[in-house]
């Protein structure tokens, strides 16, 4: 009889379903000489339950705080002056904006080539987005065509409901 409550308890163990009282039923017959053969692989399991709960933390911790090191203090200053130096140096070089004259022939023609295949990709894309706009339309209507049709299936149980009593 005691064997057959084990093993309920066991499942019940298994499927998380067991109290605190019942755990500590099950270490304690764990923890005793006479288990069943079959219910020896979870011998190990209660007996390191109940060992681990016995055990203590000893140590003693420290309660004091270490010094705080100016070090991060530095490093904000650090980055404080790099970035001053970053926004004033390019001010002392500074030469003024150049025009698309003050370039050879050969980098003039490279700028105007680059411009017009620029301006024939943003053409074509543009083209692509419209397409896009008609189909996400579509997909609309489609949507609300769905929508719809739930209706009529929701009509069609329902009247089956009635005819079926």
């Amino acid at each position: 009889m005691v064997l057959n409550s084990i093993e309920k308890l066991l499942e019940k163990y298994d499927n998380a379903e067991t109290s605190l009282k019942e755990e500590a039923k099950l270490r304690a017959y764990f923890n005793g000489d006479d288990v069943a053969p079959h219910l020896e692989h979870y011998k190990p399991l209660f007996v390191y339950f109940s060992n681990t709960q016995q055990e203590a933390f000893t140590k003693d911790v420290p309660l004091t705080t270490k010094k705080k090191r100016n070090f991060y203090q530095w490093i904000s200053v650090a980055a404080v002056a790099v970035l001053m130096l970053g926004i004033s140096v390019p001010q002392l070089w500074k030469t003024g904006p150049k025009t698309l004259a003050d370039y050879s022939p050969e980098e003039q023609e490279l700028y105007n080539k680059t411009k017009n295949a620029l301006a024939f990709m943003s053409s074509n894309f543009n083209e692509g987005i419209s397409s896009m706009n008609v189909l996400e339309m579509a997909s609309d209507n489609f949507n609300a065509g769905i929508y719809k049709a739930s209706f009529v299936t929701e009509f069609g149980n329902s009247t089956n409901k009635l005819l079926k009593q």
